[in-house]
């Protein structure tokens, strides 16, 4: 069976969704993610456009402001969804270890 796009995130997809509960552009959200990171994830300019662009395209996010080369992004209701998700599987994740992570 294939498996649905985005069932999953990265921990990079993870954080540009959490980035854009508030509108930011790129440069921005690259900063944005290193700093709520402390430096543990790292984006490139390379990853975050193909993600922004795939992101809009699945309609995760809208682009909000576009100033020269500068365009900059908002989280939508279905990302929001998306990102609420992913949330809850990485708590049931935890809850497991919780339970079973001492039996190793």
């Amino acid at each position: 069976m294939a498996r649905e796009k985005y069932q999953t995130l990265t921990e990079q997809m993870f954080y540009i969704l959490l980035c854009l509960t508030r509108e930011q552009c790129g440069v921005d959200i690259m900063e944005r993610v290193r700093e709520m990171t402390e430096g543990r994830v790292v984006i490139g300019p390379g990853t975050l456009y193909s993600l922004l662009e795939s992101f809009q395209q699945e309609g995760f996010i809208r682009e909000t402001k576009v100033e020269g080369r500068r365009r900059s992004y908002r989280i939508t209701r279905r990302g929001r969804e998306r990102l609420d998700q992913e949330r809850q599987r990485l708590e049931r994740q935890l809850e497991d270890y919780g339970r079973y992570g001492e039996e190793a």
